[in-house]
């Protein structure tokens, strides 16, 4: 009897060992020779399969702690039988199995229809199925038992605070709540990562579509309504789930939010009928993005200088590394461009469309890079990334191409800035220099070979807010990307721009 007790605690403790240490799974996105990867106590291992122009392509990989947090959006297979299917599991090396969308799938290595094996179980396999199970309703057992004779109060506090939490959900529902309450109640009493999951799909599956507003390389954006208010919704198509998922993903990231950054509001995956679409769901912005907003109008001194400390406020609050158990990690955007950046109501910007940021984890010192068919826009790539000598190892490498093409915004938002009547009329930043659709080689000959950059004209120097930015830009543009200007630093010296203008007033 003894030896049999001791049996059972030794396979209770493996298996609480088990469940709380890391996993290794199957890395199909790693660069490692073995192509596996640890995810963190309380991670999971993903598998996905989806239908890419008729053939099966599958990917496996792990998911954190923090990305468990959003199971219920990520670990989902689509209604659609033949579309997308994914699957979280939690042992070592568990998402190391074949999935097929339908049974009897073609095999994408011999294009023969192979049967779905059944798993063959070992005799360990079979005791812990067996034994585990049976030990743990006795401990629950025991414990229900104390629980009921001594733990009166304490189960009357934790029904009164379900019954509190139940209520508090269907306030956040309620029909009085806009989605500014929304987000301010989740901004102030929440982690920082976003709405509830459930809220993200109540809402967006209460959104009625009005108009397409803008298509892109990963589908369209959409006007929407919500409650009689408008909303963008990103439709993402199901071959482009990855960027879907990674964008979700990092605007979820806790105490991501800020005034200057796109407000999120949800995600979700809704099926049509005929396909699947992947939403994305954020604030919307009547006036669009700084591009089009600058080849209809011009700017203010004043408003030129609000829309340069908002874009760099952005930035920076992106690149800063928020330290806590409630922190933020440092996030570099890679794709800033003033078809990225939206215009608020108020005359100020937000930076948008995070599909292709990266993450820093400065405890292990690695970088969270997306694995995506997008590679940024050409115009706007820096000089280490056109002749291919950044080092992706370090994270500051991404900030500083972050900082070189904001240098290039400024350069747009600065020649509409109307001075005495006076302004230039719009233009992409190497208008002059390269194509109006340039390829990669065509930008590595002006910017890495002849070294040249956007011209700055001398009329500049008779504006002293002009010739700030003049000389911001100069600093954002060096060949060598560790002389560059940090966001942090950009944003402070134009502020300084709007002090000296109030004292000179």
């Amino acid at each position: 009897m003894t030896r049999t007790r001791t049996m059972e605690a030794a396979l209770i403790f493996l298996s609480i060992a088990h469940l709380t240490a890391a996993l290794r799974c199957v890395c199909q996105l790693c660069t490692t020779t073995n192509h596996t990867c640890d995810t963190g106590a309380d991670g999971a291992c993903w598998s996905s399969v989806m239908l890419v122009d008729g053939m099966e392509k599958t990917d496996r990989s792990c998911m954190s702690p923090a990305e468990m947090k959003a199971e219920n959006v990520y670990c989902f297979s689509s209604r659609m039988p033949n579309v997308v299917k994914r699957n979280c599991c939690k042992t070592d090396f568990c998402n190391n199995e074949t999935l097929h969308i339908h049974p009897g799938s073609f095999d994408n290595s011999d294009n023969k229809k192979r049967p779905l094996e059944e798993p063959a179980w070992g005799r360990l396999e079979l005791a812990l199925v067996i034994l585990v199970p049976s030990c743990l309703l006795c401990v629950g057992i025991v414990v229900g038992v104390f629980a009921i004779l001594g733990q009166g109060c304490a189960y009357n506090r934790t029904h009164k605070q379900d019954a509190e939490e139940a209520l508090g959900d269907q306030m956040l529902m309620s029909t009085d709540k806009c989605l500014k309450d929304l987000i301010y109640d989740m901004s102030t009493s929440g982690s920082g990562s976003g709405l509830p999951l459930l809220v993200q799909r109540t809402i967006a599956r209460t959104i009625v579509l009005q108009e397409s507003i803008g298509k892109g390389r990963f589908g369209e954006v959409w006007r929407g309504k919500w409650r009689g208010e408008d909303v963008a919704v990103k439709i993402f198509s199901s071959r482009d789930e990855r960027s879907w998922f990674r964008e979700a993903e990092i605007y979820q990231t806790i105490m991501l939010r800020h005034e200057n950054i796109l407000g999120f509001i949800g995600a979700d995956n809704k099926d049509n009928g005929s396909w699947t679409q992947l939403w994305l769901v954020s604030e919307y912005h009547e006036h669009g993005s700084l591009f089009d907003y600058l080849n209809r109008y011009t700017v203010s001194v004043e408003g030129m200088i609000v829309y340069a400390v908002s874009i760099a406020s952005g930035l920076a609050h992106l690149h800063m590394e928020i330290i806590g158990t409630q922190g933020k990690p440092a996030i570099a955007h890679r794709d800033i461009k003033s078809k990225n950046v939206l215009v608020k109501k108020n005359g100020t910007a937000v930076i948008a469309d995070l599909g292709l940021a990266v993450k820093h984890d400065s405890n292990t010192n690695t970088i969270d890079i997306p694995s995506n068919h997008r590679v940024g826009t050409k115009r706007y790539m820096a000089p280490e990334i056109l002749d291919e000598t950044i080092n992706m190892r370090s994270f500051e490498t991404f900030k500083r191409a972050d900082i070189y093409a904001l240098g290039l915004v400024f350069w747009e938002l600065a020649r509409r800035c109307s001075v005495r009547g006076l302004h230039e009329d719009f233009q992409l930043p190497y208008y002059d220099l390269v194509p109006s659709d340039p390829s990669i080689e065509d930008m590595r000959k002006v910017v890495c070979d002849q070294k040249l950059r956007p011209n700055i004209p001398n009329q500049w120097q008779s504006c002293e807010a002009l010739r700030v930015m003049g000389k911001l830009m100069r600093e954002c543009w060096y060949a060598n990307a560790a002389a560059r200007l940090t966001a942090l630093r950009v944003k402070k010296t134009i502020s300084q721009v709007i002090v000296i203008k109030d004292i000179k007033d």
